[in-house]
Order: C-alpha cells, then structure tokens, then sequence
C-alpha cells in the first residue's frame, strides 16, 4: 500500500489497451481502452477488500464496508477518462490513491463508521462527447436528460452505448453520502513555487466561456491600403491582448484564455472577413470573474467601434464557484500537519467533478504536486514521494472525520 504504487498504476493504464492510440495517451468514455482501464481497476479495488460494480451511467464503483453494513459512505473519486494525448495522473491519480487507502484500512482490517466508496468517473474531459461531467452530473442528480442526446465527432450516439432511460438511476441521495474527497494533480506551479508536496484546495473557481465572431471585409493583400482595411484577424489580435491585459490587472486568481482561434477560407494573400474565438475567464469567486469578463467584452466592443467590425458574443457556459466544506478542509489541513508537512491552502482554477458533488455532499480537495505544473500533456510528472505524502494525508483525514462521527 503506498502512492509509488498508486503512480506505477496510473503509468501501466498509459498503453493499450488501455489508451485508444499507441502514440500516446487518449482514453475516452465507454472506449474499448476505457472499458479495458475498468476491467483492470476492478480488480485492483477487489484486492484491496472492495465490492466492485458499475452504475447506470458507466462508472466503477468499489465499496468498503464499515462497522455496520449499508452504512452512508464517504465517496472517495476522480475521473478515469482522459484528454487526447494525455499525461498519465490527471484523474487517475486520485483514483488509485482511494483505492490505496482502502487496501491500507483492509490490510489493518479497520472498519469506520461510515463506508467508503472510491467512483471512477467517466466523462470528466468531455473529449469524446461534446458534454463534460456527465458521470459525476448524474451521481449528483444535477443531470437533465436533454444533456443525453449526444453525438460524437464519429457520429455515434451516446445511446447507442448506454441506456438513456436508466442513466439518471446513477443519482445517490444525500442520506447515502456523507461527503466527498478527491485527490488531484494541482495542475499549476503553485505547490512546486512554494516547495510543498500537497496543499489544500479552498474552492474551486468560477468560470465563464463565450464564444467570439468578428465580421470585417476581405480582400487582396497587396491592393488594399491599410487605411483601408476592416482586418478581423487584426482586431482579434487586438481582443486577445486586451483580455490579457485586464486579467493580469486582477488579482492573482483571476485569468484570462483565448483557446480556439478560426480564420475560415483563410489565405495568405488575403485579409481575413471573418473570424471567431473563445474566450475563458475564471476567478475565485464570481464577482471578480464577472467584473473582468464585463470589463474585458467593454473593451471588444470598442475595439470592434474603432475598426468597424461587426462583433457577435454567445455565451458558452457560467459554472459557479464551487467552495469546499470548511470542515474538511480543517481535517486535510490536520492531516498535512499530522504527516509532517505544513498545511497550505489553494484554489483550483480547473473544473473538477467535486464542483458537481458538491450539490449532492459537502466536499474537499487535495492537491498535489506536478512538476512545471504541466498537465494535459504526456509531460505530467508526480513524484512517488509526493504520492505517498497525499495518502498519509488522506489515510489521516479519514482517521478523523472517522474519530469525529463516534459517539462522544
């Protein structure tokens, strides 16, 4: 039992058959590399005493007992599926770390007050469906079936996988779930600035996307004077450092991303009529994200005046901060300190499935270090020795939250 082993696992679920391509990581939801990573992680949580099984909406699910059977759990989980070209540990990690704890309790035949249950979710990327979190959204109750009717860039139908009717018999009620905690790469520099292997997430941030049009008029490169000109692709460039610009004006936990940038029939030899962007903007809380994203559409408007082009803003999705449970994070932070490290305190900016628990169940989060702070990318690296830090810190919050369910 240990987080060097957590980390070995996470790299042997790199390669087929457990990733779609043999060039690198991908595994997407209800793949034959996804069920296959299932197949595997079953029977690592049957080896470490669980009862293992798949709900309606295609999670696994392992279950430990506690003292007495049937008992509300604390949902230990992370997400199984991947990005396209993907690092090894962002989800998968907190995944194996659950599953490592519940080995250590088996190993010690410890019971608690309560079960625990480690869920591998499926679609927390959305890289195959054009849907993220459907998993995570229907164990919580938050999913509406509407959210179901999708295609993949294949043209196969989530129905043809799944059976729509039953997905939604995923949900648990509240009184089946005391709460929720998941380990998790930091994905940023934060931990690793700081000299620290572990930290403790307060929140994470809220988010808003939208989606960007510019209309300008095109025309031959070499024959139209500058003066002349309604460059979309100029004015764009100009709206990307104009985002920038207010967002490093904020305070720290505010950013600013254009993501996708499409010049359509672009060429060389002609200016741009048309073009189209997203824009991301995510703050610790939403007043500051709002503030900044008001400020920022302000400054496309008159950007989009001074050049006469035509702007059309569609907004994407408006995901609220999601803050953790004070409670635990107060047990995280005496976990850290009781394994010998300092406690620290983060926010995540990335969207996690614990934001979508946390309408089912209070939750917490821990981060853990990765070097860079690089993610979503095959140079994602954890330290096994930062691994096995967050398994003492999770092995000793559930200590706690244990010993503070006990009758006095």
């Amino acid at each position: 039992m240990s987080g060097a082993r957590a980390v070995l696992r996470c790299d042997e679920l790199t390669v087929p058959p457990f990733s779609d391509s043999a060039s690198g990581l991908t595994r997407t939801y209800l793949s034959p590399a996804y069920n296959a990573a299932q197949d595997r992680l079953a029977g690592w949580m049957a080896e470490a005493g669980m009862t293992v099984r798949r709900d309606a909406a295609m999670n696994l699910i392992g279950r430990y007992e506690g003292v007495v059977g049937g008992s509300p759990a604390l949902v230990i989980g992370s997400h199984l599926d991947s990005v396209r070209n993907a690092g090894a540990y962002d989800g998968p990690l907190g995944i194996m770390l659950g599953v490592e704890a519940v080995a250590a309790l088996h190993a010690k035949a410890a019971r608690l007050p309560f079960a625990i249950e480690v869920y591998a979710f499926g679609d927390e990327e959305g890289s195959r469906f054009p849907a993220a979190m459907l998993t995570s959204r229907a164990v919580a109750g938050t999913l509406h079936p509407a959210a179901l009717e999708v295609t993949d860039r294949e043209g196969v139908a989530l129905a043809e996988l799944v059976d729509l009717a039953a997905y939604p018999s995923a949900a648990r009620s509240r009184g089946e779930v005391i709460a929720y905690l998941e380990a998790h790469i930091e994905q940023g520099p934060v931990l690793e600035a700081q000299g620290l292997a572990v930290g403790t997430v307060t929140g994470i941030a809220a988010q808003l996307r939208y989606e960007i049009e510019l209309g300008g008029t095109a025309g031959h490169a070499g024959t139209t004077a500058m003066d002349l000109r309604r460059d979309a692709v100029a004015g764009m460039a100009e709206m990307v450092l104009a985002a920038e610009s207010v967002a490093r004006a904020g305070p720290a936990d505010l950013v600013a991303t254009v993501g996708v940038v499409q010049v359509p029939s672009g060429a060389a030899n002609v200016i741009a009529g048309k073009c189209a962007f997203t824009l991301d903007v995510r703050a610790a809380s939403a007043s500051t994200r709002d503030g900044a994203a008001d400020e920022i559409l302000r400054r496309f408007r008159a950007i989009a005046n001074a050049r006469d082009l035509g702007l059309a803003v569609r907004k994407g999705h408006d995901l609220p901060a999601s803050p953790c449970d004070p409670a635990l994070m107060h047990l995280l932070d005496r976990a850290t300190e009781a394994a010998g490290h300092a406690p620290f305190r983060l926010v995540s900016g990335a969207g996690h499935d614990a934001m979508i628990m946390a309408a089912l169940c209070p939750t917490a989060m821990l981060f853990v270090r990765c070097r860079g702070g690089v993610s979503h990318n095959p140079a994602e690296h954890v330290d096994p020795a930062d691994a096995d830090v967050a398994l003492q810190v999770m092995l000793g919050f559930i200590e706690q939250l244990g010993a503070s369910l006990e009758p006095a």
